[in-house]
């Protein structure tokens, strides 16, 4: 399927052909009939993307910010690294658009094949030929409204949102600053609550057209404002200013202070700067407001990711209902979208349609529309021609989110592998990656995938809760599998990947790659002359995530002990040489937001005595680096640093070794699995350590439930 994308690193604007998405629980799948092309959003996201480094820097100091704190803690090589990784992904343009339903998702009620919805958000309403939308974002179009007025509903949701936040009454008055689409719809709509409307723009076609449109005045902002709003509201000023204008000119602020009455209230909906001057505001008393996007869900993933619904006795207005009352207000006339639409362009024209908003016109309203498709839209794109059988194992690859593009894939293109394909939910990522590292194909069916005949193993690199579910189809298809960490979220997922596994006689890898670092071989092969068992003291200062990213949720990415302390109970064990056989956890929860399991104390003890500390911190200072490694016994003394130095002591010798970049062991780790592929010799890391491992995490969990330590059984 066509699909517009944009390259934030070369400025580049394409219509790519990429694998069409599959249906996916508490979605529904879109056959895209028309989409709007944001003239404001998109095209700052265009220019965004055509400017030099120092311009995009200059745009996004908060995001030089968090550059500047990555290279503190991992170096400037391993950052600008993930730096141009992050940039050269490419960006789905688009955010509103309508279509027929073509599949209905698993646990998606009221509304069937065949129905047309108009669909909203970034991501997800793409320009694109089909489009996988959670059910929350769309909505029912009325038979009334025709496809191209249901594309605007997104912006008609905007609008709408501003207007509900301004608490607007039967025969109130309304500045409307700046006439763009938003100012238009929003003046529309004002007007459908009975209030009387004054636009504002500096475009007098813009102000032309409002008046069309039925407001009561509109006039240019080098014409005397103020004096038309007293006119038009007896003296008094407006009740209320909504402003929709887009500019880094406070004017608009600063005007609003000027028009409003006594304890009138200002909304901003738009993108202008608000520096709020204290005289107009203070005296007038008035009220200030910020409209968030479309309304209440906007930004929560359990309402727009997962379909948790606010129940409306408590939540009147939410994105989707407000997306449902604008397309209503279309239905009944009361809001006019044909005269906003300036320009129409076929989805393979679409460099077009950004050609005209990026070069000094004025469009107002610009839409894309697509073909109707007689077939079902493929899912697997051919990229280059199958080699000829070289030796190689032959490599699938399911996932294609940040770590899997800026770190196995890379490390996987060295290995000596022959990359056949590639799988992702978002087709246009697997195109990407394909592209850019060889593989054969692309797709968006992980299932075709492991059906695939031509792959020999399977990397898994998907979210936490996929991890089980797909290693165990990838044996049960005859496939040698490496999956990234967690390798389960549970003993029970943990038990069938096992007994699959031994049922298949295939290779197992889970992605615990700093034992294969060379300074923690180095450290390893120091260590081993011991006559004592070891002690670890693992300090790891891992930083705050959001409580509400998905790998906090427990049943998709099964928290931080499970998803990412397993790396740091590996290691230990690789130093020990023997899995863990017991542990116990104590936690905090600090202020700040940061969760128990976030900040934990964990304890290990090994089958040969050795034991380990992992003190697991989100709430330090992340300058001071990440990892740090202490290891005594044996009249030995060993510090490894981040992975970029190590310092060893034994008998008063101190020995030094360092990195210029950091090695986490991410490539090592690939090509040591590549490696049992091609030989036919066993894993990288003996299966019986890897479920200890994993079971040590769901310990952790249980003790610091219980506080009470957990014995961890070894056998497979």
């Amino acid at each position: 399927m066509k699909q517009v994308l944009q390259s934030y690193r070369t400025g580049v604007l394409r219509v790519a052909e990429v694998p069409a998405p599959g249906v996916e629980p508490g979605s529904v799948l879109v056959q895209t009939s028309a989409s709007l092309v944001s003239v404001g959003t998109e095209r700052m996201t265009v220019e965004l993307a055509k400017k030099s480094l120092v311009g995009k820097a200059r745009e996004r100091p908060d995001l030089v910010k968090k550059v500047v704190d990555r290279v503190q803690r991992d170096g400037l090589v391993t950052t600008a690294g993930a730096v141009f990784n992050k940039l050269d992904s490419p960006i789905p343009l688009g955010y509103s658009c309508v279509g027929k339903i073509i599949a209905v998702g698993e646990g998606v009620s009221g509304l069937s094949v065949g129905d047309r919805v108009a669909c909203a958000g970034a991501k997800v309403a793409n320009h694109a030929e089909v489009n996988l939308v959670p059910v929350n974002l769309c909505a029912a179009v009325p038979t009334d409204v025709d496809d191209e007025a249901a594309a605007f509903v997104t912006v008609g949701a905007i609008a709408l949102q501003g207007v509900r936040t301004a608490v607007p009454t039967l025969g109130e008055s309304f500045a409307v600053i700046g006439l763009g689409l938003l100012g238009q719809l929003a003046a529309q709509l004002l007007r459908a609550n009975g209030c009387k409307v004054i636009g504002i723009d500096l475009d007098p076609k813009k102000v032309e057209l409002a008046k069309t449109l039925g407001a009561d005045a509109a006039v240019t902002r080098d014409a005397d404002v103020l004096q038309t709003v007293l006119q038009h509201t007896g003296g008094r000023g407006v009740d209320g200013v909504i402003i929709t204008a887009a500019t880094s000119s406070n004017d608009p602020v600063e005007l609003a202070g000027e028009l409003c009455r006594d304890r009138g209230r200002v909304v901003v909906v738009g993108a202008v700067k608000m520096e709020v001057p204290r005289r107009p505001y203070y005296d007038k008393e008035l009220s200030f407001f910020q409209s968030r996007s479309y309304g209440p869900g906007r930004y929560d993933p359990a309402y727009e990711d997962q379909g948790h619904d606010y129940p409306i006795g408590y939540v009147r207005w939410t994105e989707q209902r407000n997306m449902s009352a604008f397309l209503e207000q279309c239905a009944r006339g009361a809001v006019k979208v044909a005269p906003l639409i300036s320009h129409r362009f076929e989805i393979a024209k679409a460099e077009d349609a950004y050609a005209l908003i990026t070069g000094g016109g004025e469009p107002l309203g610009v839409l894309l529309t697509y073909p109707e498709q007689a077939v079902a839209p493929t899912r697997t794109v051919n990229i280059s021609p199958a080699r000829s059988s070289s030796g190689a194992p032959r490599i699938g690859f399911i996932g294609a989110g940040a770590f899997a593009s800026g770190v196995l894939v890379p490390a996987l293109a060295g290995a000596g592998a022959e990359l056949v394909n590639i799988a992702s939910a978002r087709g246009f990522s697997a195109r990407h990656l394909a592209e850019r590292h060889g593989f054969q194909k692309c797709s968006t069916d992980a299932d075709e995938l492991l059906r695939d005949k031509d792959v020999d193993a399977v990397f898994i690199a998907t979210r936490h809760n996929l991890h089980a579910k797909q290693t165990i189809a990838a044996f049960e298809a005859g496939k040698h599998v490496f999956v990234e960490k967690p390798l389960a979220l549970t003993e029970e997922e943990l038990a069938a990947i096992l007994q699959v596994q031994r049922e298949s006689g295939k290779l197992l890898a889970v992605g615990f790659n700093r034992r294969f670092a060379p300074l923690s071989i180095e450290l390893r092969d120091f260590v081993r002359a011991r006559n004592s068992p070891l002690v670890m003291h693992y300090r790891v200062n891992a930083g705050v995530i959001p409580n509400d990213l998905w790998i906090q949720d427990p049943k998709i990415g099964g928290g931080r002990i499970i998803g990412e302390l397993c790396h740091f109970v590996d290691l230990c064990a690789f130093l020990a040489d023997e899995p863990p056989i017991e542990v116990f956890a104590h936690g905090v929860s600090p202020h700040g937001g940061a969760r128990s399991d976030d900040n934990v104390n964990v304890s290990l003890r090994f089958a040969d005595g050795s034991i380990a500390t992992i003190a697991y911190v989100a709430t330090g200072d992340t300058s001071a680096g990440k990892e740090q490694l202490e290891v005594l016994g044996g009249g030995m003394h060993a510090v490894l640093d981040d992975f970029r130095e190590l310092n060893l002591r034994r008998g008063g010798k101190k020995t030094r070794s360092r990195k210029l970049v950091q090695d986490k062991g991410h490539k090592a780790g690939v090509r040591a699995f590549i490696d049992a592929v091609r030989s036919g010799l066993g894993p990288p890391i003996p299966v019986r350590t890897l479920a200890a491992t994993t079971r040590a995490t769901f310990g952790a969990v249980r003790a610091l439930e219980s506080g009470q330590p957990v014995a961890i059984p070894l056998e497979p």
